[in-house]
Parts: structure tokens; C-alpha cells; sequence
């Protein structure tokens, strides 16, 4: 399955590039996420979904296979597997980067593979779900974005390097508990009353 997300970041595309490769600063702005650890390109996490009556958590390993600093685009593949044994969810995505002045212009690529049950809530649940978290994670970095440049005087004053990568939660400190992603609520209301009908006939009353 194909979908294609386009989104908008307020800043310049070398910083908006910087920006988005560093998972350890940016991953808390995604919906459902929570980060577990990052060795280099690698890194490892969940993703919580609420499929109707039913919770999915999406435990796995993503790799940034690619980057190409001169035309800003990224590939990133990921694969993960549901907790409970609901499915699994493989994704490659390709990311580019074009410069609009002060701000970048971010187009996704992305090649879902999902097994199990939520497979069957069709492309079109998927798009516009897609599309919604994307604008959720959108808001909230450019709302981190304002922050950091909020305090940005503060912590160079007190000498903090701002510059570098963001760390993992080390090992032992509890990450913030990510909000899981709710299909229904993100789904349009026209379309929430029939994918509701659907979900009833896939996972049943729990």
C-alpha cells in the first residue's frame, strides 16, 4: 500500500534536514511513539494504536538506510510486530526535503505492509489516518520548534549546545508514556460510522 503525506517545517531546509534526522529530538512529536534506544541509524520503539475496542502496541526496529544531504532525501524502513499477536506493520519510507525560503516542504513516501486484522480497514482509513497523524506530528514540532527557540538564549548563556543530537531515555529513566493513536477519533465522522461497523465485524464486542 502507497501513501504519500506532505507536510510543512519552519525552518530553513539544511536545519529542517538536521532536524528531522535526529530521532532522539523529534520522536516524542509523534503520535503513539516512544522511543526505546538509538545506536546511530538504528533505533528501536513502539507505536500504540486504538482500533476501535481493540489496543495494538507495535513493538520494533527502524534503520535510516539512506540519506543524500545534497538533494535532502532520506529512506528510513521500519518493522515491528503487535505485542498480542494482532499482525505486523513494515514500512519504507522515503523522505524529501524542498526548500521554501525560511521554511521546508517535506514530502513522504510510504510503502505500508500490514498483516493481521487492521489490513482489512482498507486503503482508505489508512490514507486519511495517515494524514492526520502526519499534521498532528507536524504541529508538534513546530510548536517544540518555537519552544527551543523560546529558551534558546537562556541555555547558550548557560552554555548548552542546543546543536547536538538528542539521546535516548538512558536505561533505567522512564520515557513520557506516548498517547496511543485512536483510528476512530482521527477518522472523519462520516467515515468513524462506517469503519465503526467494520471494526465490530473484524474484532467483535470486548
Amino acid at each position: 500500500m502507497r501513501i504519500d503525506n506532505d507536510f510543512a517545517v519552519p525552518l530553513p531546509v539544511d536545519d529542517a534536514w538536521t532536524t528531522l534526522l535526529d530521532v532522539g529530538r523529534i520522536a516524542a512529536c509523534m503520535p503513539g511513539a516512544e522511543l526505546d534506544s538509538v545506536d546511530g541509524d538504528v533505533f528501536s520503539g513502539r507505536v500504540k494504536v486504538k482500533v476501535g475496542p481493540v489496543s495494538l502496541t507495535y513493538k520494533g526496529q527502524a534503520e535510516i538506510t539512506g540519506r543524500d544531504a545534497a538533494s535532502h532525501v532520506a529512506v528510513l524502513v521500519a518493522r515491528g510486530r503487535d505485542a498480542r499477536g494482532n499482525g505486523t506493520a513494515g514500512a519504507t519510507v522515503t523522505m524529501r526535503l524542498t526548500g521554501d525560503g525560511d521554511r521546508t516542504r517535506v514530502h513522504l513516501l510510504t510503502e505500508l505492509d500490514v498483516t493481521g486484522r487492521p489490513a482489512q480497514l482498507g486503503r482508505g482509513v489508512m490514507t486519511e489516518v495517515s494524514n492526520r497523524i502526519i499534521n498532528q506530528f507536524a504541529d508538534e514540532l513546530a510548536a517544540k520548534l518555537a519552544a527551543e527557540r523560546t529558551t534558546a538564549t537562556p541555555a547558550a548563556s548557560a552554555g548548552v549546545d542546543r546543536t547536538k543530537p538528542a539521546a535516548a531515555p538512558e536505561h533505567g529513566t522512564p520515557a513520557r508514556p506516548a498517547r496511543e493513536i485512536n483510528v476512530l477519533s482521527l477518522a472523519g465522522r462520516s467515515l468513524a460510522a462506517r469503519l465503526w461497523q467494520r471494526i465490530v465485524r473484524l474484532f467483535g464486542h470486548r
